[in-house]
């Protein structure tokens, strides 16, 4: 299939627009870096077009397997078609009927109080029934979840710009679904957000506050044409940021690196400042960028001991793990997680010796060489063991030996997942597309509603200025 023009031409420009901070040059990509993560994106990409279910545009939390959906990975799946498109594995008709299928369901599902509907107040429960799209068993319905969902609504609203009847028709469902979200009802206690609801019990009792992956969520609510959020809410955000060094890094900490990426998927950090780290004299790229190296510096120092950790086996994030408990590995008494999100800052360590392959990854266009050169690694030393059809599977450790809860155990090598999950491959493959060509950030950068919650949040940049090139 013929490379769309659009990628042929992003490719010949400059990944950061003019007056703006550049990725910092550390030693160069391995050779084979380009043909590796052209087949990379390939098979993350596939993860979503093969695995979403077609009459509704549902994508299943994990694979393989039965397993229900997860809206994040939806979101993830609508930013991902346009990739996809651009690289030419599915045709723009295709990645358009999909989307449309998709908004389709979720505009038209059952929305209300009823504890089976499919979202309320136009928020969504966190994870659905991959055939029926009603909620799973008894979970919330969840504003960070949503707000990753409607993340990738925006992204096709933004790409799908042609005059036909799909694209004109998912410009519509994708304005109407983001401006649906009630996001003042989410505020028991103003002005931050709460986390959740159930028709059970009502508002949770804890509201997102910073540093995590929750600046998305209050962009989009602050830039609502509808039912938007106070600017306070902002500085309510950011008064709870914590300051420090980790391995030589100074920075705004939080420990999983994932908090360091979602939001970046959509929202270019390249100039990217707000009052509180205009005060530190940084941008937002530039806290991710030291997040990333602190998480490699202590993987090179290792102070846990665990097995294979060094300059190009690092990566903490929320991820698969293979047992709950103690257990007694070369005759050293350890504790280990299954799902957890694991952590390497200042703020707190996670760290049971497995490593999430998307938590480097992810960091690409912050540490191009250092995430590239992981990436590779992790590849040549373990093989079809970390990477298959999919790309990387969600994770491994090579100091568990034991019987594990899930996954395998490979002699001599260690534990490793037989799992994919969408909430980390979808940042995975958006983010090695933005280090790229700059796609996503690109595409997002000229949205109204995105600019328009940055501005009343206080950020500035030279793009969002109008000073760089849009």
């Amino acid at each position: 299939m013929r490379r769309p023009l659009l990628l042929a031409l992003l490719a010949l420009l400059p990944a950061c627009a003019p007056n703006q901070p550049s990725a910092p040059q550390g030693s160069a990509p391995p050779p084979g870096a380009d043909a590796f993560l052209d087949d990379l994106e390939r098979r993350t990409f596939a993860f979503f077009w093969e695995l979403a279910n077609p009459d509704n545009g549902l994508i299943p939390d994990r694979a393989p397997g039965e397993s229900f959906s997860s809206i994040a990975a939806v979101g993830f799946a609508l930013t991902a078609y346009p990739i996809g498109v651009e690289r030419g594995y599915v045709t723009r008709q295709a990645a358009a009927d999909r989307t449309l299928t998709t908004l389709r369901f979720f505009w038209r599902a059952p929305h209300g109080p009823e504890p089976d509907a499919t979202g309320y107040k136009g928020f969504y429960y966190h994870f659905l029934d991959m055939r029926t799209g009603k909620r799973f068993e008894t979970v919330e319905l969840s504003t960070i979840d949503t707000s990753l969902l409607l993340a990738g609504v925006l992204a096709a609203q933004q790409y799908f710009d042609g005059d036909d009847a799909v694209e004109t028709e998912i410009r519509a469902l994708a304005d109407s679904l983001y401006r649906r979200a009630d996001w003042t009802w989410m505020q028991p206690r103003p002005p931050l957000v709460s986390m959740g609801w159930t028709p059970e019990h009502g508002q949770h009792d804890w509201d997102w506050h910073g540093l995590n992956e929750a600046m998305i969520l209050y962009v989009l609510a602050l830039g609502s044409p509808t039912h938007p959020i106070e600017p306070a809410a902002w500085p309510a955000y950011t008064a709870t940021y914590r300051w420090g060094t980790w391995f030589g890094q100074e920075h705004v900490g939080f420990g999983p690196l994932f908090g360091h990426q979602y939001s970046f998927l959509w929202i270019d950090p390249r100039g990217l400042q707000d009052d509180y780290l205009r005060g530190r004299g940084i941008d937002y790229f530039e806290n991710s960028r030291r997040a990333t190296l602190g998480q490699r510096g202590y993987a090179i120092a290792n102070p846990g001991g665990w097995v294979g950790y060094g300059a190009d086996i690092w990566g903490l994030s929320a991820c698969d793990g293979p047992a709950d408990g103690d257990f007694t590995i070369a005759g050293a008494r350890r504790h280990f997680f299954t799902y957890a999100a694991r952590a390497s800052s200042f703020t707190e360590v996670r760290d049971d010796g497995t490593i999430c392959p998307t938590a480097a990854g992810s960091s690409m266009p912050f540490t191009p060489a250092e995430s590239i050169r992981a990436l590779m690694a992790m590849k040549e030393r373990f093989g079809d063991d970390v990477y298959s059809r999919y790309g990387f599977v969600d994770a491994f450790n090579e100091t568990f030996t034991a019987t594990p809860k899930m996954g395998k155990v490979v002699p001599g090598k260690g534990w490793f997942d037989t799992q994919y999950l969408g909430i980390d491959q979808g940042p995975l493959l958006g983010m090695v597309e933005n280090y790229r060509t700059g796609l996503i950030w690109r595409l997002m950068r000229r949205n109204p509603y995105i600019r328009r919650g940055l501005e009343r949040a206080g950020f500035t940049a030279a793009w969002l200025d109008g000073s760089a090139e849009q």
